[in-house]
């Protein structure tokens, strides 16, 4: 069993899909494991660090020949996987949701695409799950980054000379990315609340020492989608949140938007009339602005200002964690990998409930119910 790993080429991705420490599971299971040159510069590691591992080092080309599993952060082009064996499969994040060209070549390439993002949401999968492990760190580099634009300190301190007061912080969306840009908020000394669609989640914020700021008694609260996902709210829900939120952002120094729903453009949750009522100085932070932005005017990998508010929001934002972000990518696709692997056959074997929640291409052909009942 040859398991590749190649350098990540999309624009600002820093992360690579394989550590020293996963190299040395994956040789233990049995497996030969081989990186392109250069592929973990960026994360921090060395090609030395991988060869101490037990990988073996050459050009892309040369890691994939012969190659029966391919790991990378983001898909590769299928270009880069001629050499590879017939039905190799490629376990990575292929955005399923996105352009359909690159699953379309993938399934005409004869290559099984696994994508992570589709892994289910239950219990036994979470060691998997690379959506949460990167939205973890997304929500803890949010809150650093915004605090690094703000002008100002968090937490409240009492000095000679006189006393400043501590920053407010506003988390929209209490999913992984935003439970931990409120740990993250509170852990910096600032006065922090948090608002969801679901109702869930009020006894997760109170829980983190955070103010939950929740809209009552009107349809849609609720908002729990399969999954644990967010679903979109009632035109009565989004009218009565618009006006909380107006109300309530005004008075905010810092704002965190990390609302996205699967297979949709991510929600508008605040306009332009609402940063208009913020103190001048503050700062938002749009987590999902990569995928169309929860803050009207945000734009990727820009600070934007309107209104004396800057808004900000990055494409990538684990890629801003490249060490991190690379060892809890790299340790899901190991938890997939080895939950599976047959010791007999020598590679993994998937079952039916997570292998056909994650596979998109199999025999020449696109497979995923999720892409099918798209019309796409």
């Amino acid at each position: 069993m040859r398991i590749a790993v190649l350098k990540e080429r999309a624009d600002g991705e820093t992360r690579v899909a394989i550590i020293p420490e996963t190299v040395k599971k994956f040789t233990a299971l049995g497996a030969t494991i081989a990186v392109e040159a250069g592929a973990g510069e960026a994360a921090s590691v060395s090609d030395q660090a991988y060869v101490d591992a037990g990988a073996g080092i050459g050009t892309a080309a040369e890691a994939v020949a012969g190659a029966d599993i391919v790991l990378a952060v983001q898909a590769p082009a299928v270009e880069l996987l001629q050499g590879a064996n017939p039905g190799a499969w490629v376990a990575a994040s292929f955005d399923p949701f996105g352009p359909r060209g690159r699953v379309d070549a993938y399934a005409m390439g004869g290559f099984e695409a696994l994508a992570m993002e589709f892994m289910p949401r239950i219990t036994r999968a979470q060691s998997m799950d690379i959506l949460s492990s990167q939205s973890n760190l997304a929500g803890y580099k949010a809150v650093l980054a915004a605090a690094d634009q703000y002008g100002r300190a968090f937490p409240m301190m009492m000095t000679a000379a006189g006393t400043i007061t501590a920053a407010r912080a506003f988390i929209m969306g209490v999913g992984v990315a935003g439970l931990q840009a409120i740990a993250t908020a509170r852990r910096l000394g600032a006065q922090v609340s948090a608002t969801d669609v679901r109702s869930a989640t009020k006894e997760q914020i109170q829980s983190l020492g955070a103010k939950p700021i929740f809209v009552e008694d009107v349809a849609g609260i609720e908002g729990e989608g399969s999954g644990g996902y967010a679903t979109e709210m009632s035109e009565e829900y989004q009218k009565a949140q618009a006006e909380l939120v107006s109300s309530h952002i005004a008075k905010q120094d810092i704002v965190i938007t990390t609302a996205l729903i699967p297979g949709r453009a991510a929600p508008r949750l605040i306009s332009d009339s609402q940063i208009a009522t913020m103190k001048p100085g503050s700062v938002i932070f749009d987590l999902a602005v990569a995928q169309g932005g929860n803050v009207e005017g945000s734009v990727p990998d820009q600070v934007v200002t309107r209104h004396g508010v800057k808004i900000m929001g990055f494409s990538n934002t684990p890629a801003h964690l490249p060490a991190d972000a690379s060892a809890l990518f790299s340790r899901n696709l190991f938890n997939f990998l080895s939950a599976f692997w047959d010791t007999e056959a020598g590679k993994p074997v998937l079952d039916e409930e997570i292998g056909n929640a994650v596979r998109l291409t199999q025999g020449g052909k696109v497979v995923n119910e999720r892409l099918l009942g798209s019309g796409e």
